[in-house]
């Protein structure tokens, strides 16, 4: 692509400057009257020097969309541009844009547009912001002439896995604080409670009983090497990070994940249905079907299912169906890889995996619904029962020296 300069007159007389890319002069003369821009001057140019990055750029890196807003910008793209042209939807969702970050990145887009690229290229200049697997999909909208239902497809996607990760983060959240505020009330009790009760029975001149006894030495541990324990934890967490980073022991520790009883099927399952859907759009929007399972398998963090997805393409470019590839790689559900082999001898196989994500997503609500309703209380009685243990072990003596005055 060569970059040319140009200085035109638009349809209301005024006159525009601009820069742009194209393969030749004539190319870039097409695209300008496309427009309806009337070409006074073109001339060969060089790119558009880039501004100097602010300091928190250049320390912290360059601007990212987040999910939320992606999601936002893409829902709103693809409604405009059903009724107005590419540069004028982007002109207007920059302008009307709150946020400093996400109005640059698509101004910065709005511009690459400007100068004739692709919207997909114009995209490739934030790859942050935009993933391969989102250029993919609007390069494929642009050539078969259907972006804006490409981006009502994307959209969708997009707010469909916000959904189930709101769905997991509210599901994971109630438990872990409840455990945490346990955990809390229980140090408290031993580092702060303990102690103080304990001095009562110093000049006892009895032996306490087994239960006091063991729950005074834990305070005691508590108390004076409770950096120890601290130091112990962190280390232990580095060594794992560090161990996590050798790609065999993180495939073995992968792998192992997905072979716990009931994590190992949430995780299965979260995996199928997002790779379901995903392939789902992707071959409803046209798009290679290889193309969408090696951008799909870039996007898994999971060392065992990102391998399972790679020989999956492997298998496929030799021949292979994705039905067969899928059962032959031993990890996805056999409901996926059988709705897969019905929608490739029907023909709908967009239509089948979205099925399959559809039903994947619902046991997920149902099995994370289950899950929850047993980890609340299993939490509630577990710090019940240490805390009656610790007012047991406290309540013992004194019934003790009860017993002895009584006597």
């Amino acid at each position: 692509m060569a970059d040319f300069d140009y200085i035109a007159i638009d349809t209301r007389g005024a006159e525009r400057r601009g820069h742009l890319a194209a393969a030749d002069i004539d190319v870039a003369r097409a695209s300008l009257d496309a427009k309806k821009l009337y070409v006074v001057r073109i001339e060969p140019g060089s790119a558009p020097a880039t501004k100097g990055r602010p300091l928190f750029e250049l320390t912290l890196g360059a601007p990212k969309i987040s999910g939320k807003n992606l999601t936002l910008f893409t829902r709103q793209l693809a409604t405009l541009n059903r009724v107005s042209p590419l540069e004028e939807s982007l002109r207007t969702i920059t302008r009307q844009t709150e946020d400093e970050r996400v109005r640059a990145i698509v101004a910065q887009v709005h511009a690459g547009v400007v100068e004739g690229r692709r919207l997909a290229d114009s995209m490739a200049r934030a790859p942050k912001s935009f993933p391969p697997l989102y250029r993919a999909m609007v390069a494929a909208g642009e050539s078969s002439g259907t972006l804006p239902t490409i981006l009502d497809r994307l959209a969708a996607l997009l707010e469909r896995q916000a959904e189930i990760r709101g769905k997991l983060i509210t599901a994971l959240a109630y438990p872990t604080i409840l455990a945490i505020v346990a955990l809390g009330v229980v140090t408290a009790l031993m580092m702060f409670v303990v102690p103080q009760v304990v001095e009562q029975f110093d000049n006892v001149g009895q032996q306490l009983p087994l239960l006091t006894r063991i729950v005074i030495a834990l305070s005691d541990f508590l108390v004076g090497y409770w950096w120890v324990m601290l130091l112990v934890i962190g280390g232990a967490a580095f060594i794992g990070w560090r161990v996590l980073k050798d790609e065999t022991l993180r495939l073995a520790f992968d792998s192992w994940l997905l072979r716990i009883p009931l994590l190992g099927r949430l995780l299965r399952d979260l995996h199928a249905a997002r790779m379901a859907r995903t392939l789902g759009t992707m071959v409803a929007s046209r798009l290679p079907l290889l193309e969408g399972l090696t951008l799909t398998a870039s996007t898994i963090h999971n060392r065992r299912l990102k391998l399972a997805s790679d020989e999956i393409v492997t298998n496929i470019r030799g021949g292979g169906s994705l039905s067969a590839a899928m059962r032959r790689a031993g990890v996805f559900p056999p409901l996926l890889t059988y709705l897969a082999a019905s929608g490739e001898a029907a023909g709908r196989l967009d239509e089948m995996l979205e099925r399959a994500a559809d039903y994947l997503e619902r046991e997920f609500d149902r099995f994370t619904a289950t899950a929850l309703s047993l980890l609340e209380p299993a939490i509630i009685v577990v710090m019940g029962g240490i805390v009656a243990t610790i007012v047991l072990a406290i309540l013992l003596p004194i019934l003790q020296l009860n017993t002895l005055a009584g006597t």
